[in-house]
């Protein structure tokens, strides 16, 4: 070749294990769906793989897939009668079609596009012939020397791993290539080719904002304008600089800009306002910094609706509305998250857990204080939904999709509510094994220490003892963090005075001189019936006296002996003492169970499970 050209990474490693003879037979999986960055140009995948990669090592190529049959970007002269043949052939004659031509000719690459078609994942019993006997072609296509000995190469191309037929993905003879996510010095290249306008310390900027984003989206977002469109405002920007300060100029320039179509700058200038001056330059930067923040919202907006659609609604994206500031009690909790926050803010990495455990029953605020945490951190935070299915292999499918997402994100906070569910059984049982899957994938990916200060998993649950044991050992879920019930009035006092705060209640109320009357009964409450208390005050007061009538202390009173929760108290007391068990530190756990022995705790545990152990 004249010049040395530079690969993206996962293409130069498909080139040496090919060169090494690791096999003939390659699928290529993750960000299929995407531009390529080569050469200063943005290429799809198939058209880089046959105008580029391919263009000077195969003689004859050819692209398959189900919707538009094989065709041939290039072709030697001995391939021509059989490419003739091939050219509207269906499925199982395609198939047939490309084996003779792999065995019979030299130096032929094949590339077949959505593979997951061609050879789907799932239990053969249910399959149809045509999968099955498709799965079983390319899987002898991998073992068959005539491929190898005449130099040639088929590409399988599937989205997801998942999705493929397992019988393809773990053969030895087929080698899986990972297409990764763009990463920040592709998106900078990228949005200088988009729009060459830009400085480099906006390529710089733009690079971090699209964190996540494929170079598809990327130049859908940043291509500038259409020129027409484009000469518009800027003409726009240029009258109503000459227009001056008027209160209807903005509309006046509106309207002028769409007359004035055709007509250079002077003659607009010696039409309007003859003499005055040019206010090109104002106008320009006026334009330039409207669009900067015109398309900073629409990255934004646009981010998170398509990462919400790249995951099929798997993830939801959190925007925390409040702080620490109106989380009352848990003061040691409270401090330990906030140096926490301020690591990951300084990027202090090494000072930063791979994960945490937020543990405790039901209604202690676990969820409220994570999202306050997000806002502390100042981090892209998302929820994870259930990524559950009842089809075979669209779990993994789900999670590898969801896993692909967060990585691509580069510094998030993810939230597992309900961890316990949201994991399943461990065991596997019942399940086809679907469950261990998802663990041992969990595992390893919330094990990669690369991720360390970048992705920060932060699960929830009031059962941990229905987590895998692996799954909450040190170096994956670091930090266990107990959330228990008021054990002392100080401390529901602390949350009553936070949850007025948060509902913005009118109310002077002093709770520490209602200790006896107020905080006293609720002690050994959980913060939500706390806040059912407060509210059903609020309730009290306006139906006395309208509804902006400040909430009293009788209004308090009357309602902390009026409130009567549902209550299973050996369950409660079951679950506390699996987060004071849980917990890793025992600062961090009120007196009560604070001295209590490992011997003590284990005994009590042993007498509730018998009892409680399968309530939920």
């Amino acid at each position: 070749m004249a010049s040395v050209r530079i690969l993206p990474s996962w293409a130069e490693d498909l080139r040496r294990r090919y060169l090494r003879n690791e096999a003939v037979l390659f699928v290529l999986h993750g960000n299929v769906h995407d531009l390529v960055l080569v050469d200063g140009d943005l290429k799809p995948l198939t058209e880089f793989l046959t105008e580029v990669f391919w263009k000077d090592v195969r003689d004859t190529i050819a692209v398959y897939n189900l919707a538009t049959g094989v065709r041939f970007t290039k072709k030697a002269k001995e391939a021509e009668a059989q490419a003739e043949l091939m050219r509207e052939a269906p499925r199982e004659k395609a198939l047939a079609g490309l084996e003779r031509l792999l065995v019979t000719s030299r130096k032929v690459g094949v590339v077949l596009e959505y593979a997951e078609t061609l050879a789907p994942s799932g239990d053969p019993s249910f399959q149809g012939d045509l999968d099955r006997a498709s799965i079983v072609t390319l899987h002898r296509w991998s073992f068959l020397p005539q491929i190898e000995k005449q130099d040639n190469v088929v590409l399988l191309v599937a989205e997801n791993l998942a999705e493929l037929s397992p019988k393809l993905v773990s053969n030895p003879k087929v080698a899986v290539v990972d297409v990764p996510m763009p990463d920040r010095e592709t998106r900078r290249a990228a949005a200088r080719i988009v729009d060459s306008r830009l400085s480099e310390k906006e390529a710089e900027r733009y690079a971090d904002l699209t964190a996540g984003l494929k170079l598809l989206q990327i130049e859908a977002i940043l291509a500038p304008p259409p020129p027409a469109e484009e000469d518009r405002s800027e003409r726009e920007a240029f009258i109503a600089g000459l227009l001056g300060t008027a209160a209807d100029a903005a509309e006046r320039a509106k309207k002028l800009s769409q007359l004035t179509s055709g007509l250079t700058r002077d003659e607009i200038r010696a039409l309007l306002a003859p003499g005055a001056a040019d206010p090109a330059v104002a106008a320009a930067a006026d334009a330039a910094e409207r669009a900067r923040k015109e398309v900073d919202r629409l990255i934004s907006r646009r981010k998170r609706e398509i990462l919400e659609r790249e995951c099929f609604g798997l993830v939801e994206f959190v925007e925390p509305q409040h702080d620490f500031s109106v989380v009352g009690g848990m003061e040691e909790v409270k401090k330990d998250l906030l140096v926490l926050a301020d690591n990951i803010r300084e990027g202090r990495r090494s000072r930063v857990p791979m994960g945490m455990l937020f543990t405790g029953p039901m209604g202690t605020g676990k969820t409220f204080v994570a999202e306050a945490f997000a806002k502390e951190c100042g981090l892209p935070t998302i929820k994870l939904k259930n990524f559950r299915s009842k089809w075979v292999g669209a779990t993994e499918g789900n999670l590898e999709r969801i896993l692909t997402v967060i990585k691509a994100i580069g510094q998030v906070v993810v939230i597992i509510d309900e961890g316990d569910r949201a994991f399943g059984n461990t065991d596997g049982e019942g399940d086809g094994g679907t469950s261990s899957r998802v663990i041992a994938r969990i595992k390893e990916f919330m094990s990669d220490t690369s991720n360390r200060g970048r992705i920060l998993f932060l699960v929830m649950t009031n059962r941990p003892d229905k987590l895998d044991v692996d799954l909450k050992r040190a170096g994956r879920l670091d930090r266990k963090i107990p959330f228990l019930y008021s054990q002392e009035p100080e401390t529901v006092e602390a949350v009553a005075r936070a949850l007025v705060k948060k509902n913005r209640l009118k109310s002077d109320v002093d709770f520490a001189a209602l200790r006896d009357t107020f905080s006293a009964k609720l002690v050994g409450y959980s913060n939500a019936d706390v806040e059912a208390v407060v509210l059903m005050a609020n309730d009290d007061a306006a139906r006395e006296s309208g509804g902006d009538a400040s909430v009293t202390a009788a209004h308090f009173e009357k309602a902390a002996s009026d409130y009567f929760p549902s209550r299973d108290a050996e369950l409660l007391e079951y679950m506390e003492l699996l987060a004071v068990f849980e917990a890793s530190s025992r600062r961090l756990l009120p007196p009560k169970y604070a001295h209590m022995t490992p011997e003590e705790l284990d005994v009590r545990l042993r007498l509730l499970r018998a009892t409680v152990g399968s309530r939920r």
